[in-house]
């Protein structure tokens, strides 16, 4: 596996992609007797200051966990507002990304959203498409579980089909049906809001990757909160299971 970039200033190293599971919005709106949609408009905020500050400290991919496979169980209306925060943040930021030479990248089933939010969402990819810098990965609808079901399922049919000879099935023929394949595999894995579970978010990539939970709620994590993780990161001995 490669190696990650050494910081700038000389201490410890830079994971080269950091995955963030965005929890606590509601929790953040509740403690200042708010409505939900409240705490998730300053996720959105959130969203820019730890994405500016990635790409400041050279990040090459950050991946956002911002709406499971398992959100469309919330009620209709929370459901509703994250689709127009969706709708704002793709509006409103998407010149800055076009600006700063960042792809957008989608993980997940997105089709399965609005039709205009669908239509906002495959504009933004094609605007950035051919940017060379850091990548911005969104994962919508998206789920490890069926991701890798997927991956399965694709594996299985070429098998079927005599095209690959399951005894030749490896973890890298795996990774290449993943959603993720082209990304620097995942190096960090932040959860925020005091909880310690994957929440069926990036199974396979996470295999290896250094795990990290904090106490702060999404709305308050910001530039500071990453520069703190990626510090804790530089500290840690990765073996990859040797010595």
């Amino acid at each position: 596996m490669s190696s990650a970039p050494a910081l700038a200033s000389g201490g410890g190293v830079l994971p080269r992609h950091v995955a963030i599971i965005m929890d606590g919005n509601g929790r953040w709106a509740k403690k200042r007797f708010l409505p939900r949609v409240a705490g998730h408009r300053a996720g959105v905020e959130a969203v820019r200051a730890v994405s500016r500050a990635a790409r400041a400290m050279g990040i090459e991919a950050l991946t956002l966990y911002a709406f499971s496979s398992e959100n469309w169980r919330r009620p209709e209306e929370e459901v509703g507002d994250l689709m127009g925060l969706l709708r704002l943040f793709i509006r409103s930021d998407l010149a800055e990304l076009v600006r700063e030479n960042v792809r957008l990248r989608v993980i997940g089933d997105f089709r399965r959203f609005p039709g205009d939010v669908v239509a906002l969402i495959e504009d933004a990819l094609a605007r950035t498409a051919a940017n060379t810098g850091p990548v911005l990965v969104i994962a919508l609808n998206y789920g490890g579980q069926a991701e890798l079901t997927e991956a399965a399922r694709r594996l299985a049919a070429r098998a079927a089909a005599g095209e690959i000879d399951p005894a030749s099935i490896a973890p890298a023929t795996i990774e290449a049906e993943l959603e993720t394949r082209d990304l620097p595999p995942l190096d960090l894995l932040i959860r925020t809001s005091g909880e310690h579970r994957l929440s069926n978010f990036l199974l396979w990539q996470a295999a290896y990757a250094e795990l990290l939970f904090v106490d702060t709620l999404w709305p308050d994590f910001g530039a500071a909160e990453l520069e703190a993780a990626v510090a804790d990161f530089g500290r840690r001995q990765r073996r990859f299971g040797g010595l």
